[in-house]
């Protein structure tokens, strides 16, 4: 069912911009910019072509609240007093490749990739599967975010209540932990974050 909403998502998006803007494959990042800074929707663009993300779920945004909280604590407790963000929020991975994470990270607020209409890159990303394609950010943004050269990537499966953490090596991932639930959940990149899956899973706003 989420599948096909998305899928008439995008056949809407299609027909709106079918005349005013470029045909799917032609669209540019100037293109894609100036869409997303007038829309609340979730919009990816990879090499000419705009995708349109399903709304999340409540579930999905309760899990990301709980995050955000756990993490904004974490860095505005360090010397450097890093910023943390949630989606909608643009991240370039390369020139015509934008993802739009559920939550992005600096340690440093002064990082140079830190801009205000979108971010040049992150220390940290996190992905809450979605259910509708679950592929997308077990496997595909798993490559994007690597191509990115970003240093840890966390994906929250609410469906299996698992909390995977990678770490960059090279130009890919190596698993630092897959955590359920009774597990705490660390970072090799941020010392001392710890996330106890039981209360994440258990949270209720």
């Amino acid at each position: 069912m989420a599948t096909s909403v998305a899928a008439t998502s995008q056949e809407a998006l299609n027909a709106v911009l079918s005349d005013a803007m470029p045909s799917q494959g032609s669209w540019s990042d100037e293109h894609y910019l100036w869409l997303t800074d007038r829309t609340r929707r979730l919009i990816e663009f990879t090499d000419g072509r705009v995708e349109v993300l399903p709304m999340p779920t409540e579930r999905h945004q309760i899990i990301l609240l709980f995050l955000y909280r756990l993490l904004y604590a974490h860095v505005h407790e360090s010397p450097r007093d890093g910023v943390v963000v949630t989606s909608g929020l643009r991240m370039r991975v390369r020139e015509g490749k934008f993802r739009e994470p559920d939550l992005l990270l600096l340690r440093d607020r002064s990082d140079f990739r830190r801009r205000d209409r979108f971010w040049l890159g992150a220390d940290l990303v996190v992905e809450i599967v979605s259910p509708d394609d679950p592929a997308r950010d077990l496997v595909v943004k798993r490559a994007d975010y690597a191509e990115a050269a970003i240093p840890e990537y966390w994906i929250v499966d609410p469906r299996a209540e698992t909390v995977t953490v990678l770490g960059l090596t090279a130009n890919a991932y190596f698993e630092h932990g897959v955590f359920a639930r009774g597990d705490v959940a660390t970072s090799p990149l941020l010392d001392g974050v710890a996330v106890d899956v039981t209360a994440l899973f258990d949270a209720e706003g």
